[in-house]
C-alpha cells in the first residue's frame, strides 16, 4: 500500500483547532477582552482582533442549506431530487475558504456498519443560492490515502486545492458544483482495512458504501439516482474509490482514482480469499463486464514521478471495455501526493467527470434541461474509452 505524503500543512485558510486547542483559543480571546483590546479597536486596531481569533467562528456550529427542508413536508419536490430527511447532523466550522464556502466536521455512527468516525463536508456556493433551493448537487466522496484516520486530509488540509479546484471549475464551466463529502477511511492508525468488510475487523465497507451515502442524504439535497453519486481518492483511498464504484454499479457510477492500487492487499484478509475477491477490483470489473452493466467511468491519475502507471494501463487493457469505460491522466512532474492529483482535476479529470454526472438545474429553468451535460449518455462523448485522456 502506497504511502502517499500530502503537506497539509500548507493550507491558506483558517484551520480550526478541536479539543484543548479549541479551549486554548477561547481562553486566548478572554485574556484579550480583559487586557484591554477594547483600547486597540479604538485606535483602528480591528485587524489585531481578527488575527487572535477574536470575530472568528471557527469550532463554532454551523449548518448548510439556508432554505431546504425536510422531503417528509416538501409537497412539490422535483422529480429525481432527493431533499435531506434528517436527523440533521452537529456540524462544526473548521475552515473558511476565501470565496466565503465553509468545511465543517460532524461525527458519525453508522447505523448499519456500527463505526464511528469523523465526517468533512465542504458546499459550493451554488448550493446555498436560492435558484437551486430545490434542486439536488451531486456528490464527490472524496477519500484520503495514507491511515486516514482519525482525519481525512482532503477536508483537514483546504490549502491542498480539492475545494478551489472545484470552485473555479464552477467558475470555468469545467466543472459542476459538487458537494464534497470527505470521511474517514480506516478504524485505526494501526491498520489499512483496504474500505472493506474483512471478517472479524470493522465494517469499513458497509461504512463508506451506505452509512456515508445515508448520513448524505439525511444532510444534504441529493439526486435518487446514481448519476449524482462520484468517488474520488488517493493511494488507499483510491483503490476503496475504485472499489465501490465496481463493487456498487448501481449507486455510484464514475471515479477518480489516483496513484491507485488495484488488488486488496491488506494483511487483516489472511486468508478470507472469498472476502478478499468480493473486493478485488479485477474480479469485479470482470463480473460487470459479464453482466453487461450498468456503465461505469473510471478516471486513473498517474504522476510521472511515481510508480504505478503500468498497474493502471494494464487494468484498462484487460478491464476497460464493454460497460466500464476507463481513461488516464497522466500528470507532468507529479508525485505521489495530493497536491498532484488535484493538479490532474485541474488539467482534466475534473471536467471529465462532470460530463458523466448529472447537473443541479436552476428553478427558473425546467427540470429536465440542466445547466451542465443536458444529458449524462449525451455528455459522456467518446472520449471517456480514450486512455490518452485527450
Amino acid at each position: 500500500m502506497h504511502q502517499d505524503q500530502q503537506g497539509d500543512s500548507g493550507a491558506t485558510t483558517e484551520a480550526a483547532t478541536t479539543g484543548g486547542g479549541r479551549r486554548q483559543g477561547r481562553r486566548l480571546r478572554l485574556i484579550l477582552i480583559s487586557g484591554g483590546l477594547g483600547l486597540t479597536l479604538a485606535a483602528g486596531g480591528g485587524a489585531a482582533a481578527y488575527k487572535y481569533g477574536l470575530f472568528s467562528d471557527i469550532g463554532g456550529p454551523t449548518s448548510f442549506g439556508k432554505s431546504q427542508t425536510a422531503a417528509s413536508s416538501t409537497a412539490d419536490v422535483r422529480p429525481g431530487v432527493s431533499m435531506p430527511t434528517g436527523p440533521k447532523a452537529d456540524f462544526v466550522l473548521t475552515s473558511r475558504l476565501p470565496d466565503g464556502t465553509r468545511i465543517a466536521q460532524t461525527t458519525v455512527t453508522g447505523k448499519k456498519s456500527g463505526f464511528t468516525g469523523d465526517v468533512w463536508v465542504w458546499v459550493p456556493k451554488e448550493y446555498d443560492d436560492p435558484a437551486y433551493a430545490d434542486s439536488a448537487f451531486p456528490v464527490l466522496v472524496s477519500l484520503p490515502g495514507g491511515r486516514g484516520y482519525p482525519k481525512n486530509y482532503w477536508g483537514t488540509g483546504p490549502g491542498l486545492g480539492l475545494q478551489q479546484v472545484v470552485s473555479d471549475g464552477v467558475k470555468a464551466g469545467t466543472s459542476l458544483p459538487f458537494i464534497l463529502v470527505m470521511p474517514v477511511i480506516n478504524a485505526d492508525t494501526k491498520h489499512h482495512y483496504d474500505g472493506s468488510d474483512i471478517p472479524g475487523q470493522p465494517k469499513m465497507g458497509t461504512w463508506m458504501a451506505e452509512d456515508i451515502p445515508d448520513f448524505t442524504k439525511a444532510n444534504f439535497r441529493t439526486f435518487t439516482s446514481r448519476d449524482g453519486w462520484a468517488f474520488m481518492g488517493s493511494s488507499s483511498g483510491g483503490f476503496g474509490a475504485l472499489k465501490h464504484v465496481l463493487k456498487y454499479p448501481d449507486r455510484f457510477k464514475a471515479v477518480i482514482a489516483s496513484g491507485v492500487d488495484i488488488v486488496p492487499d491488506s494483511p487483516l484478509w489472511k486468508g478470507n480469499t472469498q472476502a478478499m475477491d468480493e473486493n478485488n477490483p479485477e474480479k469485479l470489473a470482470a463480473k460487470l463486464i459479464a453482466a453487461g452493466g450498468p456503465d461505469v467511468y473510471i478516471s486513473f491519475q498517474i504522476g510521472t514521478k511515481e510508480t504505478g502507471r503500468e498497474k493502471a494501463e494494464k487494468f484498462m487493457r484487460e478491464y476497460g471495455k464493454g460497460p466500464v469505460h476507463t481513461r488516464l491522466q497522466v500528470i507532468q512532474d507529479g508525485e505521489h501526493n495530493g497536491k498532484t492529483y488535484v493538479q490532474g482535476m485541474r488539467e482534466g479529470s475534473l471536467e471529465w467527470i462532470s460530463k458523466v454526472m448529472s447537473a443541479p438545474t436552476p428553478a427558473k429553468q425546467p427540470a429536465t434541461k440542466p445547466t451542465a451535460g443536458a444529458s449524462p449518455e449525451q455528455a459522456r462523448g467518446a472520449r471517456v474509452n480514450d486512455a490518452s485522456g485527450r
